[in-house]
């Protein structure tokens, strides 16, 4: 079961799809799964890498949303819940529940008991009850140089963290079991609907590869444009979606030795901030800010959001001193929210899913990464390749979606764990999961490119000697790889208002 080798523009076009998604992040490979696990021929496009955008970008929590039932949004949350049960039960090791702590502080909103009423009623939706208080000793034990200040003990709850694009990657790798075929570097140039626009004629679907500028025009029955912020663009109406940036620090442990997932809010606003340990890091995120920039360029964190991560940390670990200089990598990411009527503050959104179509194309966008397979169903509604008494089915069954990859090294399912510069789980990405260039590897299909302060540079020796055997990459493909990838890395994950240090 693997994604390689990376299918042709020819070969593809030999056949008629029943369905084409157009977008590689979770959506699409959700749509992806959903679609070839019904029998149908199923064929997904993405312009760049798998779950390069938003996917690979997003604060790793598969979770409900506390805040969303204080928006009223008790139905999102509660689906979100039971998404979120679902994954921890099916994908152990890659989705893993974790401790939140919400620290408790006199005179400041909310106080304990609202609190425990929210998260009486969140462990409601979800059918757990893992909620629980802690004293301010206990809280100090085990958050060692949190500010104590007015500190009146914590209230304790679950959720659960995730590697986002290793969850695509699955996702995609469990749709290759039933036939689901996927392509990345495989820009969609247009969509029309052939023979003289008949309403039952097939539409035609203009593909460029992007490794070899190959062309071809493909067919299908239906396509799902599935493309998170570009979505509006495709489905025509551009001002549908709201492009948020949110944006990520990542700490050694070290420096932050942070064991449990703290919820904060941040002074300045009062909105939720997380502070998490995550692949033996610790990651701080996120921010919540209007991205007007071109969506074809990489989104990065600015200074301003740096400041405004720092000033948190600051705040909440007083004598730890962190600064600009602690910083080991940064992320961006741009949330393809569904713009409401009116024009509030970008936390004010909500974060339901919006499907609709425009010139016989269906297109989805919004929601939330754990909620990706309701969007999907959702999506196959609309695109009459599932009838309303399948989609009700499919809502509540409890049937597995993943199954194990028996050949698979152990990190693949258990990335959480895992020794990210093994050479088993490298060759393996680089073997098997449609790796086009160095980035895809070091900063999608493994996460070194942010876990390592020099983005992962000392390995060179060793990734060109497994590119040389596994991709066949000669010095001068290597070299090219090598330049794209430190320019990648330091302008766009990088320490934000300058470049990484070359070691």
């Amino acid at each position: 079961m693997t994604l390689g080798p990376r299918p042709t523009l020819a070969s593809l076009s030999e056949q008629n799809w029943d369905l084409i998604v157009i977008g590689g992040g979770i959506t699409g490979a959700g749509v992806l799964l959903e679609a070839a696990r019904l029998g149908y021929r199923t064929l997904l496009l993405e312009q760049a890498d798998f779950a390069w955008g938003t996917s690979s970008r997003s604060s790793k929590m598969v979770h409900g949303g506390l805040r969303y039932i204080a928006q009223g949004q008790v139905r999102l949350t509660r689906d979100a819940l039971r998404e979120r049960e679902r994954l921890l039960r099916e994908l152990p090791g890659l989705v893993e529940r974790a401790t939140y702590l919400f620290p408790l502080r006199k005179g400041r909103f909310p106080g304990r008991w609202p609190m425990t009423a929210l998260l009486g009623l969140y462990d409601f939706l979800a059918g757990i009850r893992d909620r629980a208080y802690l004293s301010t000793e206990e809280l100090l034990k085990r958050v060692p140089g949190l500010d104590d200040q007015g500190l009146g003990g914590a209230l304790s709850y679950t959720d659960a963290l995730t590697d986002d694009c290793r969850l695509v990657l699955r996702t995609l790798l469990e749709a290759a079991r039933y036939q689901g075929r996927a392509m990345n570097y495989a820009r969609v140039t247009g969509v029309s609907r052939g023979d003289g626009d008949a309403a039952t004629a097939p539409l035609r679907v203009a593909v460029r590869d992007l490794t070899d500028d190959a062309t071809a025009t493909l067919t299908a029955h239906a396509v799902i444009n599935a493309t998170g912020a570009w979505a509006g663009q495709l489905g025509g109406d551009a001002e549908r979606i709201r492009p948020l940036r949110g944006s990520h620090l990542f700490f050694s442990a070290e420096r932050l030795p942070v064991r449990d997932c703290l919820t904060v809010l941040h002074p300045r606003d009062q909105r939720p901030v997380f502070i998490f340990p995550w692949e033996g890091v610790v990651c701080v995120g996120t921010t919540d800010l209007d991205h007007p920039e071109d969506l074809n360029r990489e989104p990065r964190a600015s200074e301003q959001e740096m400041d405004y991560l720092l000033e948190l940390l600051n705040q909440q670990f007083p004598r730890a001193g962190l600064g600009a200089g602690d910083v080991l990598s940064s992320m961006a990411g741009v949330r393809p929210v569904i713009r409401s009527s009116r024009a509030g503050k970008p936390s004010s959104e909500k974060r339901d899913h919006a499907v609709w179509e425009h010139d016989s194309v269906i297109s989805v966008s919004g929601g939330k990464l754990t909620t990706f397979r309701l969007s999907a169903l959702d999506a196959l509604l609309a695109a009459g390749l599932l009838d309303r008494t399948g989609w009700r089915r499919a809502r509540r069954s409890n049937v597995p979606l993943y199954a194990p990859i028996p050949e698979a090294p152990a990190q693949v399912d258990e990335f959480l764990h895992g020794n990210q510069d093994d050479d088993a789980l490298l060759s393996w990405c680089l073997e098997h999961e449609a790796v086009v260039h160095l980035d895809d590897l070091l900063l999608r299909r493994t996460r070194l490119g942010l876990l390592r302060r020099d983005g992962g540079l000392s390995l060179h020796d060793r990734l060109q000697g497994l590119a040389a055997d596994k991709l066949g990459w000669d010095a001068a493909r290597w070299q090219q790889e090598w330049q794209r990838y430190r320019r990648l890395r330091d302008e766009y994950y990088g320490v934000p208002g300058r470049l990484a240090e070359a070691s």
